[in-house]
């Protein structure tokens, strides 16, 4: 089947709003080529389960994808039209089963050496798209918090190295009640601007107490969730014929009642609580691990306007057998090297926050817990500096601006 036999009444399986979404849209969907409208429905589909943010970009998409002439369409999807697929893809429920078409699309383009040809379509494809979109304007600046080294006593070791040139670095903190000081400051912007999903905790143990107007996932609360994923990945590994990309595409089935999730609860984030342990590479596993991916996944699809990121221990390296068995209750932790993965994480938190818009006027914090180090990224303070005053953490983030 392609997309120009398409009929309205063959999206009856997609949930309510995904459904009368990709109906409004479908004249245009119909004109695309198969290469590329499985890419687009696999968004679609899960368009009842996104954040406001994800809302807002597909809609842009499909108003642009309906506004365009027959004669853009060609311009715009020629590269795509020109890849060769078999009739065995073209017979796949592509409709229903979008992910799925992909996955399969991908070997097929790969084994017929038309993968490079497809990313530059791609890449030629969200180019035109970001281009006359008007930047949106963010209620407020975004801020970032990070903070590392829970349980740490001591470290000689040079902290923030891959952030002191962008920011000023902080030798002598006060660091009591650091971290209710930080979080009172995320609050009190939650409170400011209520903004559904822009406000995020995200804590690599167990959470502190906190507004309900924030946004929480922790790492300790889905010990449960955890547990029944690994235990299911155990099961599937010892099933005849089961590989790496059988157990991906197994995974990327499950959903939140599969592992033990309530049902009642907010299903968009309980999806994405999901989302993380089915796709990150080690976040059932390792507290630093989640934390930064979830870090990432929060900045990508909901792009809050406040994300607080307090990492915690993790367990050491063992072999993956023992690590994927979950049976030990009370594994040793490494705490030096949480610390230096968190303060990696904590990069990587910055740089996925500079990627969003009005990463010009962010601000960014990050804070060795319980110690007098911290550096402070944003348009008001220098750069590549070093300053001794001696502030408190909620006086440093009003410093930040």
């Amino acid at each position: 089947m392609l997309p120009r036999d398409l009929k309205a009444e063959q999206f009856a399986g997609y949930p309510p709003e995904a459904r009368k979404l990709v109906v409004a849209h479908l004249g245009a969907v119909k004109q695309l080529p198969l290469s590329f409208v499985p890419s687009l429905l696999r968004e679609v589909i899960e368009y009842d389960y996104k954040f406001p943010a994800e809302h807002a970009a597909i809609d842009r998409e499909l108003a642009a994808l309906s506004s365009l002439t027959p004669a853009q369409i060609h311009e715009w999807f020629q590269a795509f039209w020109q890849l060769s697929l078999s009739g065995k893809l073209e017979s796949l429920d592509w409709i229903n089963q979008p992910a799925q078409f992909v996955e399969q699309l991908s070997a097929y383009l790969w084994t017929t050496h038309q993968l490079d040809a497809f990313t530059d379509a791609a890449i030629a494809y969200g180019n035109r798209t970001r281009i006359g979109t008007a930047p949106q304007l963010n209620a407020m600046r975004r801020l970032g918090v990070a903070v590392i080294g829970q349980g740490v006593l001591s470290y000689d070791g040079p902290l923030f190295r891959n952030l002191r040139e962008h920011g000023t670095y902080f030798r002598q903190v006060k660091s009591e009640n650091g971290v209710k000081l930080l979080l009172a400051a995320v609050e009190a912007r939650a409170k400011t601007h209520p903004v559904p999903y822009g406000h995020w905790y995200v804590d690599g143990g167990q959470a502190a107490e906190h507004s309900p107007l924030l946004t929480c996932v922790s790492f300790q609360r889905l010990e449960p969730v955890r547990a029944a994923l690994l235990k299911n990945i155990q099961m599937e590994i010892g099933r005849p014929g089961m590989g790496p990309e059988e157990l991906r595409t197994h995974m990327a089935r499950l959903s939140p009642t599969d592992l033990g999730l309530d049902k009642g609860g907010d299903e968009v984030l309980q999806r994405f609580q999901v989302k993380l342990l089915t796709e990150g590479s080690g976040t059932q596993i390792f507290s630093t691990t989640f934390a930064q991916w979830t870090a990432r996944e929060a900045l990508r699809r909901a792009q809050p306007l406040t994300l607080f990121v307090r990492f915690a221990p993790r367990q050491r390296q063992k072999p993956m057998n023992e690590l994927m068995s979950g049976g030990e209750s009370n594994p040793e932790l490494d705490l030096r090297g949480s610390l230096i993965d968190a303060d990696m994480g904590a990069y990587y938190h910055w740089i996925n926050q500079q990627r969003l818009p009005g990463s010009e006027q962010s601000s960014f914090l990050v804070w060795f817990e319980d110690h007098s180090e911290a550096l402070v990224i944003a348009p008001s303070l220098p750069r590549g500096t070093e300053s001794n005053s001696m502030l408190n953490l909620a006086e440093l983030l009003s410093v930040a601006g």
